[in-house]
């Protein structure tokens, strides 16, 4: 039986390449099927503006015809510039069996040689802001929005391939029905009570500009994280557009301290538990769904993809205090709107101690790990 591997090149090509998900996991009963849109708008140049300063090359693998395997490897500008010249990445890579893999690997690696760089991270799809890393912990339990799911087998088949551990990624998980010790309420209340402190949420009815003001404020306080690259203003644009269905205004609050915002959190119903029986498909019905459960979702986890207080407070008194006093506001929120009883935040790097400690006060655990590996080429 003859394996190929062949760019997409075609539109026909790109269905394939995001469908092949279907066959990797119609077993798994912890897969969340994603909008088909949304994973052909990820890979397609005329929609997503992180082509603008980047390249990515697609490739199947086809054995006697049928697809058993996929991968991406790609250049980023940014990335070069803010990680390091000679740093590619490799990311969508999913397959049904480790032959295939393993060639679809040695293939982005080529390509990335090609290109002048000397070594590849990964898997990260497409970007830092994406879906990065592979889940190496937590199996057994489905994802929630924004993050991914893999098969058990791909820990040991990127290794395999000469792949090690660049960096961990942590997702923590809380029971948010539980009220916080007497330290933390303590510190939020002053917080409270201090005049220089505001807490407000977002108005979506100035959505443009306030997705604006918090996605310069994410470029602001994740400037010195590993793996950062900043979001250019048409991708905080794109973003926004993106985000904005699922944006609740008592779930988004932004701190200001003496009329200056300095910190913010988004937190969002796990849109995975809305879209899981739509099977991937909006049109004819799926759309209606999805709307309807919007108006007035009720959801049993909520999900903190993105968090940030502004580097010239970070590892102050005051950067945990505001920090607490947003996820308090989210967190009653969640329980007495929404019904929810968990919520998972994150990912967090595994050197960040700060946001970690932040973690680890009320009582949260890491329910998955997802891994960055890097391989000299």
């Amino acid at each position: 039986m003859t394996l190929a591997i062949r760019p997409v090149t075609t539109t026909a090509d790109r269905r394939r390449f995001v469908d092949f998900l279907w066959d990797v996991y119609k077993d798994d009963p912890f897969w969340v099927p994603p909008l088909k849109d949304e994973e052909l708008g990820l890979i397609d140049p005329k929609k997503n503006p992180w082509f603008e300063h980047a390249e990515a090359a697609l490739w199947l693998a086809e054995r006697d015809g049928k697809v058993v395997g996929r991968v991406s490897a790609q250049v980023d500008q940014l990335v070069l510039d803010h990680m390091g010249a000679g740093t590619g990445q490799i990311g969508m890579y999913e397959t049904l069996e480790q032959e295939a893999g393993a060639k679809l690997l040695q293939t982005a690696e080529q390509w990335l040689r090609d290109k002048g760089m000397t070594r590849a991270l990964g898997p990260i799809s497409l970007s830092i802001w994406d879906q990065p890393g592979l889940l190496v912990e937590g199996y057994d339990e489905a994802p929630t929005a924004m993050m991914g799911h893999h098969r058990r087998e791909y820990k040991g088949w990127w290794e395999a391939a000469g792949y090690g551990k660049a960096k961990d990624l942590y997702t923590y998980e809380l029971d948010i029905r539980i009220e916080y010790p007497p330290i933390l309420n303590r510190l939020i209340d002053s917080g409270k009570r201090n005049p220089r402190i505001r807490l407000r949420q977002v108005d979506k009815s100035r959505f443009d500009e306030e997705a604006r003001l918090i996605l310069n404020l994410l470029n602001d306080a994740w400037s010195d994280n590993w793996g950062f690259v900043p979001l250019t203003p048409a991708e905080i644009a794109y973003a926004g557009k993106k985000l904005k269905p699922i944006i609740f205004e008592d779930l988004v609050v932004v701190a200001e301290v003496d009329g200056v915002p300095k910190a913010f959190m988004i937190t969002i119903p796990d849109i995975n538990e809305l879209i899981r029986d739509l099977d991937g498909r909006l049109f004819p019905f799926g759309w209606a769904k999805l709307l309807w459960r919007l108006r007035k979702p009720r959801v049993k986890r909520m999900r903190v993809p993105l968090m940030g207080v502004t580097r010239d407070l970070q590892g102050s008194r005051q950067a945990g205090q505001l920090a607490f006093m947003m996820i308090e506001h989210c967190r009653q929120a969640s329980v007495n709107v929404y019904g929810a009883t968990h919520g998972e935040f994150g990912w967090v790097l595994d050197d960040n101690q700060g946001m970690i400690s932040i973690a680890q006060l009320p009582g949260a655990w890491v329910n998955k790990i997802y891994r960055i590996y890097e391989k000299a080429l």
